[in-house]
């Protein structure tokens, strides 16, 4: 499990640093007490040193959070095994045995925590039986003391690593919650403008294009559909027909069917081509993009072709236009013209799909979309 990066586990380190020096600082006043009782009391004095260094060395470590992979834990583990493995021959099996503490003491749990905070429960519990171990091998007589220390040190990273992964989910959580609000407010915004524009403008269309016939009334009852189209989009509610977008499954051969004219040839599998209703929809509304772009840029026919693979559905959608200059596509973005960025492209990032432009001056365009059949 990776470490955190955010900024929920800072509390937790510092409190990890916090703890390892008020551990030294314990077993600093074990030392001093039980120095006389020693086999080598001077050496001792040296071990409480570098475990001050190497204290100090972790707090400076945990803290960066680039720092906080394999070679740091690793080190941490390996620095305070070497300690309670010298215990024996500084502080004597002698005295051991009689109950003096060895040089770990409580500070021996400050990798185990470490290793909770970064990767969760079982990381800590790792951590915990390998210092445990090394703690009961360097006892010639293990009591209820000794043993009740190792379950007390397994607990500790079992919950603190507990505790580290609700923190990470919890951030995690929160984010989610923050970039939601965020595109709750952007939308409001997006809203407000396209009332004042848009939206107006559809309702001009079709209350004047209503009472006239032709393509004039076509004109008008397709801006009244797209109208409550975009009225539904921006209020975030269900399509006007009441559908659900990502119940069931639509005939994608049906739904592009009405693309079929004299200046759009369809080719599609005899039988029907199922995918899930909103996957459908969003392939569909691409390829209106795409033959969209052919009406203004290219004229002429185009030829729209469905494969439909099994694992995958290709959509292609063929002219015989002018093709497309290296670099035209970047420049419209730049200039704010996102047909085929948002449109196609971005319709098809959304359900997983893929799509391809291929094309050359006088040589014509074709696009493909690809989607997976378990897209959605």
């Amino acid at each position: 499990m990776p470490s955190p990066t955010g900024g929920f586990e800072v509390p937790l380190w510092r409190a990890v640093a916090v703890f390892r020096f008020a551990a030294l600082a314990y077993v600093g006043v074990l030392a001093l007490r039980d120095a006389h009782r020693y086999a080598h009391p001077l050496v001792a004095g040296l071990v409480l040193l570098a475990m001050l260094g190497w204290t100090v060395t972790t707090a400076l470590g945990y803290a960066r959070p680039e720092l906080r992979g394999w070679p740091l834990l690793a080190a941490d583990l390996a620095a305070v095994l070497a300690v309670l493995l010298a215990s024996p021959w500084v502080i004597g099996r002698a005295a051991l045995a009689t109950g003096v503490p060895s040089l770990g003491v409580v500070w021996l749990a400050g990798p185990v925590l470490a290793w909770a905070v970064s990767g969760g429960r079982r990381r800590g519990a790792v951590a915990a039986l390998a210092l445990g171990a090394a703690d009961l091998a360097t006892r010639e007589r293990i009591g209820q003391a000794t043993f009740t220390g190792a379950i007390l040190l397994l607990l500790a990273g079992v919950v603190v690593g507990h505790v580290a992964r609700l923190a990470v989910t919890a951030e995690e959580r929160l984010q989610r919650a923050v970039e939601l609000e965020a595109a709750t407010r952007e939308r409001e915004r997006l809203a407000r403008g396209i009332h004042d524009s848009v939206l107006q403008v559809l309702a001009m269309v079709q209350r004047r294009g209503a009472h006239l016939g032709g393509e004039a009334g076509e004109l008008a009852r397709m801006a009244g559909e797209q109208e409550a189209a975009l009225r539904a989009l921006i209020a975030g509610t269900p399509p006007p027909d009441g559908a659900d977008a990502d119940s069931g499954a639509l005939d994608l051969r049906a739904l592009l069917g009405r693309y079929a004219s004299a200046a759009v040839s369809l080719s599609a599998p005899a039988g029907g081509v199922p995918l899930p209703a909103g996957v459908a929809r969003e392939v569909a509304a691409a390829t209106g993009a795409a033959l969209d772009n052919v009406t203004r840029h290219a004229g002429g026919r185009a030829w729209v072709l469905i494969e439909d693979e099994g694992e995958t559905v290709t959509v292609s959608v063929r002219d015989e236009g002018p093709g497309i200059a290296a670099g035209r596509l970047d420049e419209a973005a730049r200039q704010g013209r996102l047909g085929v960025a948002q449109s196609i492209r971005g319709r098809m990032a959304d359900i997983g799909g893929t799509v391809t432009i291929t094309s050359a001056p006088g040589a014509g365009t074709e696009v493909e979309l690809i989607v997976p059949r378990a897209a959605g």
